[in-house]
């Protein structure tokens, strides 16, 4: 965005390769591409700010799995979201009669805001454009304030209240622990609502030929703006003079002047405290950011496996995203024991089918795979990481017995195994801090944040610990760039700044 208006952009990357938690390889086997962190990009596909950048003309192709998300049981039956709503609504159906239509009101709830709402939840705090537009839809409707009710139900109420049976609480309940939540947070069940309703109208798609395919056009179109990215090159010092940031200083003690603005895509507690020191910072901003949370950490394992999982419900060979619960009961222990500081001795998952996704990415008969589940903060050592991988492999194997015959090469990414790929992923947290409520919108990082802006002056937070959090959407980078091109336009002093 700032290319796009004619600043020179200069990437500082502290690692070997661009793109953070979005690069791939062919680390597991040689023969298979695995993506390294995040796989499934619904609302990179759905965000505003990415859908205008247009990568599909720098090289960016994306590929669905036949069904998007599928929720398999132990009895053998399975829920599916499907990429056709009257598809998804005849397999909840056979769960519970009504709960196809319960499933299409959900989906017709969406349509009606889905234009403004994303462009809400995605822009700038406070969404005052956004926003209105959204209420002046729901205000006139009926159920106005029934909806506005929906959106702050945890998950486990919000299936309760719309089904009779298992197959949709279990797709929206799942989908909401993609986040740090619980299935009685409030606020849950707006997240699993939004999740699967992405995938319902954007399915849940893969670049073609991995993750990094996504950072690659990204890199590619930011040098045809005559944008310049520096890989092995950390910051250790953001430069500040009399409140205002003046540039950068690396690792290597090399001084980089910015003559408008530095855009810093770190945590908030690496911002502060870290790369600006306490002096040149609020003393109140010292003691808030004491009480900032991180997510929970993460343990992932990649395979490559010879031949497709053998999956009980065969349903499940089709979905390129699998949960793996028993139950709403189960998803219910599992988050009970990582609030208790109990790594889970049955953990719940999430399991990625890369090639059924993306047929490139492994041979023919084949398939790339992975899978991570959560671990208490502070209890990551508890248990070797082999002992984990094992735990993990079993829970899959449950609803694919064979499962481990099939595993021709594995590697195991314990959370500080994540955080030694991507500094930025703390002790393996995804999210850039916890998606409770108490700490988004204008709590995000601390209370009386929530926009882009730091008080030092030219110095914006453009990672997922501000607003508006964790995800591949852009957004967060988006508003810290539009936030400092309004204040280049409206501020002289900014285009004149000369380094001391």
């Amino acid at each position: 965005m700032l290319a796009d208006a004619g600043w020179h952009v200069l990437v500082l990357e502290a690692t070997a390769a661009p793109g953070g938690a979005v690069r791939s390889d062919r680390g597991v086997h040689p023969d298979h591409v695995n993506d390294l962190f995040s796989s499934f990009y619904p609302l990179a596909v759905a965000s505003p700010a990415l859908r205008r950048l247009g990568l599909e003309r720098w090289g960016l192709t994306w590929r669905h799995a036949p069904a998007v998300l599928a929720h398999p049981l132990p009895d053998g039956r399975c829920a599916v979201l499907h990429h056709d709503p009257e598809h998804t609504a005849a397999a909840l159906e056979a769960f519970a009669p009504g709960d196809g239509d319960a499933w299409l009101r959900l989906v017709a709830r969406w349509d009606r805001l889905a234009p403004d709402l994303l462009d809400a939840l995605l822009g700038p705090f406070p969404p005052l454009r956004r926003g209105a537009a959204v209420l002046r839809r729901l205000l006139p409707a009926a159920d106005g304030l029934r909806l506005l009710r929906m959106l702050t139900l945890p998950a486990r109420r919000l299936g309760d209240e719309e089904f009779a049976g298992p197959g949709g609480p279990l797709l929206l309940t799942g989908s909401a622990l993609h986040a740090d939540l619980s299935p009685e947070s409030a606020g849950s069940g707006a997240f699993g609502w939004l999740l699967t309703m992405l995938g319902q109208r954007y399915g849940w798609p893969v670049p073609a030929g991995g993750a990094g395919r996504l950072t690659d056009a990204l890199v590619r179109r930011l040098a045809d703006r005559g944008g310049e990215v520096r890989c092995n090159t950390p910051v250790d010092r953001v430069l500040v003079r009399d409140g205002r940031c003046l540039g950068v200083r690396t690792a290597d003690g090399e001084p980089v002047p910015a003559r408008r603005a530095v855009l810093a895509d770190v945590p908030a507690p690496a911002l502060y405290g870290g790369l600006v020191d306490w002096a040149d910072l609020p003393r109140r901003l010292r003691a808030d950011l004491r009480r900032f949370q991180w997510d929970h950490p993460t343990f992932k394992v990649d395979w490559a496996l010879t031949r497709p999982v053998p999956w009980t419900a065969q349903a499940a060979a089709a979905a390129g995203t699998v949960h793996l619960a028993d139950s709403r009961d189960h998803l219910t222990r599992y988050a009970a024991d990582l609030a208790c500081g109990t790594v889970p001795r049955h953990p719940c998952a999430v399991f990625g089918q890369m090639t059924t996704a993306d047929p490139g990415r492994s041979p023919a008969g084949t398939e790339s795979a992975w899978a991570y589940t959560h671990l208490p903060r502070g209890a990551a050592g508890a248990a070797p990481p082999e002992a984990l991988a094992d735990r993990l492999e079993a829970a899959v194997e449950r609803f694919a017995p064979g499962f481990r015959d099939t595993i021709a090469a594995r590697r195991i990414l314990p959370p500080a195994g994540l955080e030694a790929l991507n500094p930025s992923l703390y002790r393996g947290a995804l999210g850039g801090g916890t998606a409770a409520p108490h700490q988004q919108l204008v709590f995000r990082p601390v209370p009386g944040t929530g926009r882009p802006g730091t008080p030092v002056a030219g110095l914006y937070l453009a990672s997922s610990s501000a607003h508006p959090g964790g995800g591949v959407h852009g957004a967060c980078g988006a508003n810290a760039a539009r936030a400092a091109l309004h204040r280049a336009r409206w501020n002289p002093r900014v285009r004149s700044r000369t380094w001391p």
